[in-house]
């Protein structure tokens, strides 16, 4: 019987875990370790069925360095223009891609997308767990950071397909930690979950109860994680280097990864004790570079690298109404949490020690094992509740955002709301599906566009169209817009190709709170600007209709009216607007229940005409 797997899909190294009965396993290969690094070498031929993956692949990144790929997970669901240069200069593998296209890499004359590398590291983990389990293994349950956009989650979804497993659902790797720590046995209340990986940083705010894990609000940084504190060692080498011996190491891909690699355990070993020696071995019989760093030393390098992950914390926090006092306990993952300072930043800012109990490089593939468990039915007291970390929503006229799915709403989740035509004789609806966090669309990230078409010409603002947004348990968007009055609909799965730039996905929930005074000032005058014009419309239509159910002072009193809202509308000034509205309310009232009773008579007129 095919057995469900948790499977960690990480920037650095990845995991495979199932469950052993009631106790959740990381498997481990015939080495005895856990970890599979998450890095793919390519033969000279570029075969994709000739490649290494792992400690075999590790151990080619300095003699293969061009053929030789890691961290691919920062490229997920991503395009060329996402990357900045500084992405581009800090891999020695070519990155191509033109404007809106999807990134691949290059090695030699082939092209591999992101999720085809990742896949190859995920059939490496199917089949590790497949010689444990001594049989196939065809679902799973990978793991993503909190903070991974649609484009990014679908796929990660699209590699495991690559990799021959069914996805049966993408978790947030923070949630998956909560689950691993079982917390929900002897604790009820509000567990913060800081999350360093080696690439990704992210903080979920959870609430337990009952069996029952709600995530009440995500944030990150998806540009901060072990990677970037190797790369301040190397910077330093760097520096080093070029100074006592005019070598460039961003110049020598062969020696640059060899400095990763040594910084990399240089920083492990600062974990332990107080200092380390960097060694490192120079090209052209130049010698040895040898240098003694301190735990100190190195802490006061990256002193902000550590200070950009509060400020995430504290908005996940604000986004919960809740209070660093107000955690009842902090759960730490992610292999760069065992540096010791890093541990002081949590307790310091939520003013309690965090639990580090489990192996943080393990806690999040058991998490994954454990909600696979429940999926397959053999857990049933538990309960799993992500959400979204954008907002959603469709553009209305004059390019304002109507909100259908508020950031921060539970998983599973939809939406829907009632439209209608802006124009008299509208037959078609162009649909703009938008992520973020303003309130205009220009400020937010376009997802999708799609015309609804066919629709029955009426009157402007007379057709109903429900449109629908159904977010599934793997945070994927299904929009639908449905003409209720002819039964025509179109829907689209927004999985765009590539996704949000690493500055967009931080800076727009700040953006938002930073501009939310200006960004209602605008709002209102739109809305109050199509609501002028509505009514310029449709009185005009009514006097027109009604000339002779008004007298001559009160059509007076309408069309001076009507002047004065139109004079106000030029101006654009919105409470100048907002009285002539008031002003026509006022003098058109009459009319309205003039028009209003003879329509009503002659329906009654219309009705005993058909009985006789």
């Amino acid at each position: 019987m095919s057995q469900v797997v948790g499977i960690d899909l990480g920037t650095t190294n990845s995991l495979v875990a199932y469950m052993d009965g009631a106790t959740p396993r990381v498997i481990q290969g015939e080495s005895g370790r856990s970890m599979v690094p998450s890095i793919v070498a390519f033969d000279q031929d570029g075969n994709p069925d000739h490649t290494l993956v792992g400690d075999l692949a590790k151990g080619k990144l300095i003699a293969e360095t061009g053929r030789t790929i890691y961290s691919v997970k920062r490229f997920m669901g991503k395009g060329r223009e996402d990357l900045e240069e500084a992405d581009i200069k800090q891999v020695p593998f070519k990155l191509v891609g033109g404007e809106k296209e999807a990134l691949r890499i290059q090695i030699d004359q082939r092209l591999y997308s992101p999720p085809e590398i990742s896949a190859i590291i995920l059939r490496a983990l199917k089949q590790r767990a497949e010689t444990h389990l001594g049989s196939e293994v065809t679902q799973a349950v990978i793991t993503v950071p909190a903070y991974f956009n649609d484009s990014q989650r679908q796929a990660t979804k699209d590699a495991g397909r690559l990799a021959g497993l069914d996805v049966i659902r993408i978790l947030n790797e923070p949630t998956a930690a909560s689950l691993a720590y079982g917390l929900q046995k002897t604790k009820q209340g509000i567990i913060a979950v800081y999350d360093l990986g080696g690439g990704t940083f992210d903080i979920s705010i959870l609430k337990i109860k009952g069996g029952i894990f709600e995530v009440l609000s995500t944030n990150g940084d998806t540009r901060l994680g072990g990677d970037d504190f190797d790369q301040r060692i190397v910077e330093r080498i760097r520096e080093d280097l070029l100074k006592q011996y005019q070598i460039d190491l961003f110049e020598l891909p062969a020696l640059r990864q060899e400095a990763r690699l040594v910084a990399e355990q240089v920083k492990c070993a600062l974990s332990e004790q107080s200092t380390a020696e960097i060694v490192l071995s120079l090209p052209n019989k130049k010698g040895i570079y040898r240098r003694e760093i301190s735990r100190k030393e190195f802490e006061a390098s990256v002193q902000d690298l550590v200070d950009r992950s509060t400020g995430p914390c504290l908005q996940a926090l604000a986004d919960a109404n809740l209070k660093p006092e107000d955690v009842t306990e902090v759960v730490l993952v992610g292999g760069s949490t065992r540096m010791p300072f890093i541990k002081q930043a949590v307790e310091n800012l939520f003013h309690k020690t965090p639990h580090s109990e489990l192996d943080p490089d393990e806690v999040v593939a058991l998490g994954a094992a454990i909600q696979a468990n429940i999926l397959s039915g053999d857990i049933s007291d538990l309960l799993l509740l992500d959400v979204t970390p954008l907002s959603l929503g469709l553009e209305t006229m004059g390019g304002v955002v109507s909100k259908l799915i508020p950031r921060n709403s539970t998983i599973p989740t939809s939406g829907k709301e009632m439209f209608s035509t802006f124009v008299d004789g509208q037959k078609n609806v162009s649909i703009h599906v938008v992520q973020g966090e303003r309130e205009l669309v220009e400020d937010c990230r376009s997802l999708a566009k799609f015309n609804l078409t066919g629709i029955d010409p009426m009157p402007a603002g007379m057709p109903r169209i429900e449109v629908t947004f159904l977010i599934d348990a793997d945070g994927i968007l299904n929009v639908k817009a449905k003409d209720l009055r002819s039964g025509r609909a179109q829907s689209v799965e927004v999985t765009p190709t590539y996704g949000l730039s690493d500055a967009e996905t931080e800076a727009m929930i700040s953006a938002s709170m930073e501009h939310a005074k200006e960004d209602m000032e605008k709002r209102q005058r739109i809305e109050v600007q199509n609501e002028a014009e509505t009514v310029i419309r449709h009185t005009e239509k009514a006097l027109k209709q009604g000339k002779d159910l008004v007298d001559a002072n009160e059509q007076r009193s309408i069309t001076t009216a009507l002047a004065e809202l139109k004079e106000a509308l030029s101006r654009e000034n919105p409470a100048a607007i907002r009285e002539k509205l008031n002003r026509i309310d006022e003098v058109t009232q009459s009319l309205a229940e003039k028009l209003m009773s003879r329509s009503v008579k002659e329906a009654l007129q219309n009705k005993r005409l058909d009985n006789i």
